[in-house]
C-alpha cells in the first residue's frame, strides 16, 4: 500500500474498525474511504454493489461484524449467524466483482474448536465441536475464510484473513447486557465503586483463561500484514492454507486475575463474589501467533496499561 491506495474500511466505528482508521491515519494514507451504517446498509447487496462501483476502492479492511459476549451470543443466535453471513458475503463477493487487489477480513477467536490443544494453531480449524455459547457466530466467521479461500483459488483475488484474540480499547461496548468480558468488568467495577458497593458478581467460576490485545495493536498487525511487499504478502497467501493468521500477544490471565486487575485499575476495593451458575465459555483460549512474529510484528501494550486506556476512554464519553 502506499499513501494515495484508496482504502475501504468497513464497520470504521465500532472497536476494529476505529482502531484501523487510527492505525491508517497516523501511518499517513491519506485516501481512506468510510461509511456509516446510515449511509449504507452492509446487508444491502444492490447498495453494496452501488458502493464499490463508486468508490472503487483498491484495498478492503473487512471489519463489519454484529459482535456480542456470551450473553448476547445465546439470547441472538440467529442474528449472529445471520446478519455475519449476509454482511461478510456482500463485502467479498462485491470485492471480488469491483477488482480489489487485497482485502483482509477480521474474524474472531471462536472459529477454533471448544477443547483444541494450547496454544491454538491456525490448522486446529475445524478439528473438533465448537463452543456452543458462540457456535452460530463461530460460523459465520468460518465461513468467511472459507469464501476467501475459495475466491482466491478459482478467482486469482488476494484475499487474507486474521483472526484476533479477544479485544478491547477505545470505542468499546459497554453494554452490561451485550458486551464482552473485559469492558462489562470496567463498567461493573466503576458503577461499583461509584456507588460504595461491597461486592461486584462476576459470572462463572473464574477459572477460565483468555488472552487479551488491545485495539490498536491489533490494527497495527492488519495494517502490517496488509503493507507486506508484494511478493511476501502472495508467499503468505500460498504457504498458508487457509490463508488465515492469528493475531494476538500469546500470554493469557484467568478471569479471576482479569477481574482483579479491572478492579485495581479501577480503583474497587470491594470483594469480587463468582456466581458459578453462570457459563464460563471455553475453558482455555490462547493463540499461537507464531506466524505473525515470525512476520515481525510485536504487541506494544501491556494488558494493565491497556485497561487504564480503556477505562479513560469510557469515562470520557460516558
Amino acid at each position: 500500500m502506499t499513501p494515495d491506495t484508496r482504502i475501504y474500511v468497513a464497520g470504521h466505528r465500532g472497536l476494529v474498525g476505529s482502531a484501523l482508521v487510527r492505525r491508517l491515519q497516523a501511518a499517513g494514507f491519506k485516501n481512506i474511504v468510510t461509511r456509516t451504517h446510515a449511509e449504507l446498509d452492509l446487508e444491502d447487496q444492490p447498495a453494496v454493489r452501488a458502493f464499490y462501483e463508486k468508490e472503487k476502492p483498491e484495498v478492503v479492511f473487512d471489519a463489519a461484524a454484529k459482535v456480542g459476549g456470551i450473553g448476547a451470543n445465546n439470547t441472538y443466535p440467529a442474528q449472529f449467524i445471520h446478519r455475519n453471513l449476509v454482511i461478510q458475503t456482500n463485502v467479498i463477493h462485491e470485492a471480488w466483482r469491483s477488482g480489489v487487489k487485497k482485502l483482509l477480513f477480521l474474524g474472531s477467536s471462536c472459529i477454533y474448536p471448544r477443547d483444541c490443544p494450547q496454544p491454538i494453531k491456525e490448522e486446529y480449524l475445524l478439528t473438533g465441536p465448537l463452543e456452543p455459547t458462540n457456535r452460530p457466530y463461530a460460523i459465520a466467521k468460518i465461513s468467511g475464510i472459507e469464501m476467501c479461500w475459495s475466491y482466491n483459488r478459482e478467482y486469482g483475488t488476494r484475499y487474507l484473513s486474521a483472526m484476533p484474540t479477544n479485544l478491547y480499547g477505545p470505542g468499546d461496548n459497554y453494554d452490561l447486557a451485550n458486551s464482552h468480558v473485559l469492558p462489562a468488568f470496567i463498567r461493573k467495577m466503576l458503577e461499583a465503586k461509584e456507588r460504595n458497593d461491597a461486592e461486584v458478581i462476576v459470572w462463572g467460576t473464574g477459572t477460565p483463561r483468555r488472552e487479551f490485545l488491545y485495539s490498536d495493536d491489533m490494527a497495527d498487525a492488519c495494517v502490517a500484514l496488509m503493507s507486506l511487499p508484494e511478493a511476501k504478502f502472495d508467499e503468505v497467501l500460498t504457504k498458508y492454507q487457509p490463508p488465515l493468521i492469528n493475531v494476538g500477544c500469546g500470554e493469557d490471565v484467568t478471569i479471576r486475575e482479569l477481574a482483579e486487575t479491572a478492579a485495581s485499575v479501577v480503583g474497587f476495593e470491594g470483594k469480587l463474589v463468582f456466581d458459578t451458575s453462570k457459563p464460563d465459555g471455553t475453558p482455555r483460549k490462547l493463540m499461537d501467533v507464531s506466524r505473525m512474529f515470525e512476520l515481525g510484528w510485536r504487541p506494544k501494550t501491556r494488558l494493565r496499561e491497556g485497561i487504564g486506556k480503556a477505562l479513560a476512554d469510557y469515562v470520557g464519553r460516558r
